[in-house]
């Protein structure tokens, strides 16, 4: 692509760069939360949820940007129902309800991608959902990714010290006295919407590395809960950018290359860390 040389190009591309930006930096903030509590498998759980109610609005006929509202309702549903269920109750690990949860959402999106051909129906603005395509990013996909990190950043302003308890031991942090109860589904509905507005730009069989692979880099490198959030944003946004950038110039698939930087960023940090202890 002739962006790099053309200020022209440049502004065409914006709103793919803002989406790399702000995707980036969004997920990388969630991230160090969603690693500190030890649910990474929670992104997996929700983007498949949000693509199994993509899947079946494009087969009922929603096309284009249509296709968040079922996506964001799924998700939205799945996360609702891990905030509401105690495991002591079912007797379930949230990991493993996690896992029921994404095998079932799974199998609902991939059932749902095989009617297409049945229904004689095209499957393009679904397949640009699995893979990601921050190329097609759109200025209105900017402003509901702004939208949505500026959410994010009150939720946790507001309720830093609340999610620190909760990071610590939510056990713990229920006999202090804390709403973990109101906390805890706010920040899965959060994590619902950040994930579904990232399938654009990452693709819903990646997006959750770029939540996970960041906060795993900034956890290698530095301690203590700001520094580690500070540090898991910017390291998102360094892949969701750089990945666009990078993909742009050698024509390679954004979702995948951004997903690979985010992965090498982990190996450095890794390595960083060896080499410091040696």
């Amino acid at each position: 692509m002739d962006f790099f040389t053309s200020y022209n190009s440049l502004l065409l591309w914006l709103p793919a760069l803002l989406c790399g930006f702000l995707s980036g930096t969004t997920c990388g903030t969630l991230g160090a939360f969603v690693v500190g509590m030890r649910i990474p498998f929670i992104g997996i759980c929700v983007a498949h949820a949000a693509l199994a109610g993509a899947v079946f609005a494009a087969l009922f006929g929603l096309e284009g940007q249509w296709l968040m509202l079922p996506a964001l309702f799924t998700s939205g549903l799945t996360s609702l129902l891990l905030g509401i269920t105690n495991p002591r109750w079912i007797k379930m690990d949230d990991n493993v309800m996690m896992s029921v949860l994404f095998s079932a959402t799974m199998g609902l999106a991939f059932l749902g991608l095989g009617l297409f051909s049945i229904m004689g129906r095209t499957d393009g603005d679904v397949r640009t959902l699995l893979w990601g395509s921050i190329a097609f990013c759109r200025w209105s996909d900017v402003w509901i990714m702004l939208c949505v990190g500026a959410l994010l950043a009150l939720f946790i302003l507001v309720f830093y010290k609340e999610l620190q308890a909760i990071l610590f031991s939510r056990e713990i942090a229920t006999a202090s006295g804390i709403r973990t109860g109101a906390i805890w589904g706010g920040f899965l509905l959060l994590t619902a919407l950040v994930f579904t507005v990232s399938l654009q730009s990452v693709g819903g069989l990646m997006v959750y590395s770029l939540v996970t692979n960041p906060a795993a880099a900034a956890f290698q490198l530095t301690r203590g809960a700001a520094r580690c959030i500070l540090l898991s944003a910017f390291f998102g946004m360094v892949s969701g950018l750089g990945g666009f950038l990078i993909s742009a110039w050698t024509d390679l698939p954004s979702g995948a290359v951004i997903v690979l930087l985010s992965s090498s960023i982990v190996l450095l940090s890794a390595l960083w860390r060896l080499g410091k202890k040696r």
